[in-house]
């Protein structure tokens, strides 16, 4: 892996060693440039020229003897410049009033994009994507996305979790708006505490990450974009009910209090006040809760001089009581009479973002980054006890520029990271405090018609495991048009949370076993450290002037070391440092086409082999499909010139048999049955302002029999709600509206310097 990364890191320098002039043509707007894709540039009075690629840069062969240069657009002023050396030519081109009066530059924005330009394998989900579900919380926002597996974690709690590449969220990189975001005491429920109605867009990158965010990408990076105050509506509101007696109240307003100062308020609140208990297990199969959470954010931006900063506050409250039906916190908390349970958690955020671009040299930016979080979690399933502290400090420096030419750039920064938890684990306090500081240098060379190449490297250095070195490269390759082929490696590290990562544990009556060899603080183990390597090709392609593309990803984990979890006797989980082979392969084949006008296909198939050694010997990841089949279909009617139209939307998933750990309810088989699930969305859009929508999960009713084993006898031996494999929860339908005021045009957004 070392002898790959210094062959990467030279290549461009040998490439480009012969004399050329280099340069980038840009044309201005309002008070922002842009680049000029096309642009002629050519030496005066000879045949040797070039034009402008998609970032405005050009090359052109050079000798002393050649000093006037004409640089031409249709519509623009033609300049001819003199040259007197071999120094780069930044130009701005000049309207041609007389010619063109204005220029307007459209085009389609897809719901979900797969870029084929960028090192990186990322796909893009849209707001248009995430309005396609329900899309409550940022944890139900993958429902029409193949990349991503979503499933219950448990079967008291209701929480949802996800999956990349065969693997679960924790060895996921979260982060909001480019900072690390749900980690630590947040994990098991931090998705369920970013509302949907807040999101802009998702980016998913898959394989490991870049090096500027951290340390800790093993699978990839979720990053999610919140609405900016100067580009979302000046109202916004969102009111949704399902039959599951959830209840939601979604509104937010912006204001621009100057051409450079814009503010939000968002607020979002859900209830959920019914019983329902349709297994008839004298189990509640949806926690009772509540959740207020409101958000202020600000932001400035000065467009010429190059400024824009962020300052965001945010505080959740957020309620669950789950247990018996009977169960009544005020008499039969922590008693042997009727089961219980109840989460209480109580959080405030802010985060702060301060970047600078060089007006002149607009390669060239400055950022910085801060962010404190506060969690506070109180909470029992039964007998057991689980609180949690965790106050988290986190701070990045960077800055951005070229070396000689706009096609090899750099990015290099100093990062710090601090954790202290506090923990209560039934009868133990578990106390630690962890802080890491580190330095990274990415290198991206750049040439979107061939070969681009992005290498990165970061050393840190980490209070209780030392100094090492994260090292990563991604290469894209694009051997002739509408081919793009990548291929990425990498190694991430990360301290397992074992309690806050897994407490579905406590919602059972396991005895709970940690071997201890003297590791890091963090519960006597070592710290999590694997190598991911990936495999990426995209064909893009056009049937009957319809366009479409097909995906082939192939990506393996090999885990050096992991914190194993292991379910696998039904009176106990035992957590202990992997002491053998743990590896994940994952294979994804998906499709995309527009079948006729506005009914567009999507088709993906999953093959998962994730294996791990566990005390009895290697053996596949329990509750996990091998195969998964997905198909979504999409339908939208004509637009009306007010924005009145229907949309369809229709995603079906057939999921694969998984293996079960023993367990003496499960005496059929040591292996579940596939299944299939199907939901859908029928939305009427009445105007761009006002819409209402409809629609339904699980509409072929399965669900998993007999989800809470020994549920008869909850103080019982075999008493376990976290065996799932299948949804809890029937056949469930709601409703909802969206109305909004005026969504502002979008404009150039200083955030894409932010890192950001």
């Amino acid at each position: 892996m070392k002898k790959i990364l210094i062959v990467f890191l030279f290549l461009p320098i040998i490439a480009f060693t012969q004399t050329q002039l280099k340069g980038t043509v840009q044309y201005k707007q309002e008070t922002n440039t842009h680049p000029l894709e096309g642009a002629s540039v050519t030496w005066l009075n000879s045949n040797v020229g070039t034009i402008t690629d998609k970032k405005g840069d050009f090359q052109i062969a050079y000798k002393p003897t050649d000093h006037m240069l004409v640089i031409s657009y249709i519509g623009f002023k033609t300049d001819t410049i003199p040259v007197y050396a071999n120094k780069r030519i930044n130009h701005v081109l000049e309207q041609d009033t007389a010619i063109l009066t204005e220029m307007i530059i459209k085009s389609e924005k897809k719901n979900l994009n797969t870029a084929t330009f960028g090192t990186k394998n990322i796909e893009t989900l849209g707001e248009g994507e995430l309005l396609k579900a329900a899309c409550c919380s940022l944890s139900e926002s993958f429902e029409t996305n193949p990349s991503i597996d979503v499933s219950f974690s448990d079967a008291i709690t209701g929480t949802k979790q996800i999956q990349m590449l065969g693997l679960t969220s924790p060895y996921i990189l979260m982060t909001q708006e480019n900072i690390p975001a749900v980690r630590g005491a947040a994990q098991a429920y931090g998705m369920s505490f970013i509302p949907g109605t807040w999101i802009n867009s998702i980016q998913i990158t898959k394989g490991s990450g870049s090096v500027i965010n951290g340390f800790e990408s093993i699978t990839g990076q979720i990053n999610t974009e919140l609405k900016k105050p100067d580009k979302a509506e000046l109202f916004y509101l969102n009111l949704f009910g399902s039959q599951n007696g959830r209840m939601e109240f979604n509104t937010h307003t912006n204001l621009m209090l100057s051409d450079k100062i814009s503010t939000g308020l968002y607020v979002h609140y859900n209830t959920r006040r019914t019983k329902s208990d349709n297994n008839n297990d004298d189990f509640l199969d949806s926690p009772l809760a509540k959740q207020v959470n409101i958000m202020n954010r600000w932001k400035y931006y000065d467009g010429i001089k190059g400024w824009h900063n962020s300052f965001v506050l945010r505080y959740l409250n957020d309620t669950k009581q789950m247990g018996e039906l009977a169960f009544d916190p005020t008499i039969h908390k922590l008693g042997t009479a009727v089961w219980g349970s109840e989460i209480n958690t109580e959080r405030y955020d802010s985060y702060f973002k301060l970047g600078k671009v060089n007006p002149i040299l607009s390669y060239q930016s400055v950022g910085f980054q801060a962010a404190y979080s506060y969690h506070k979690q109180e909470s029992y399933f039964g007998l057991n006890i689980y609180d949690i502290v965790h106050k988290s400090f986190y701070t990045n420096m960077l800055f951005e520029s070229i070396l000689s030419n706009t096609y090899n750039k750099f990015k290099t920064g100093i990062s710090l990271t601090y954790d202290d938890y506090a923990e209560a684990i039934i009868s133990n306090d578990f106390t630690r405090t962890d802080k890491t500081i580190g330095g990274f240098f990415e290198y991206n060379f750049d040439n979107e018609e061939a070969v681009s190449i992005n290498a990165g490297i970061r050393g840190d250095y980490h209070n209780h495991w030392g100094f090492f070195v994260s090292p990563r490269v991604h290469v894209r390759y694009q051997p002739w048009d509408n081919t793009t082929l990548r291929v990425s490696g990498g190694r991430g590290k990360r301290t397992a949370n074992i309690f806050a990562e897994n407490q579905k544990i406590f919602a059972s009556n396991r005895t709970i076993n940690i071997t201890n060899e003297g590791g890091s603080a963090a519960y006597g183990l070592n710290p999590e450290t694997a190598w991911n390597y990936g495999l990426s090709l995209i064909q893009k392609f056009a049937i009957r002037e319809k366009k479409g593309d097909v995906t082939l990803d192939f990506y393996r984990t090999d885990f050096t070391n992991q914190v194993v979890v292991d379910y696998e006797d039904y009176r106990k989980v035992g957590f202990y440092n992997l002491k053998g082979e743990s590896f994940a392969n994952s294979f994804q084949l998906s499709a995309n086409y527009e079948l006729i006008h506005n009914l567009d296909i999507r088709m993906a198939y999953k093959y998962y082999d994730v294996n791990t050694t566990f005390n009895s010997g290697l053996l596949a990841t329990s509750l996990q499909a091998k195969n998964r089949f997905f198909v979504n279909l999409a339908y939208e009617t004509h637009k009306h010139d007010n924005g009145a139209q229907w949309l369809f939307d229709y995603t079906f998933h057939t999921v694969g048999k998984q293996r079960l750990p023993y367990h003496p309810d499960f005496t059929n088989s040591n292996y579940t049955k596939p299944y299939e699930l199907m939901n859908m969305q029928i939305t009427k859009k009445f105007s761009n302002y006002f819409s209402v929508y409809l629609g339904g999960e699980n509409l072929s009713n399965y669900t998993q029999e007999n989800p809470i084993l020994g549920s008869s006898n909850p103080f019982g031996s075999t008493f376990d709600s976290s065996m799932i494999y299948a949804p809890v929860h029937g056949r469930t339908f709601y409703i909802g509206l969206r109305y909004k005021i005026k969504k502002r045009e979008e404009h150039f957004d200083g955030d894409n310097h932010d890192n950001n």
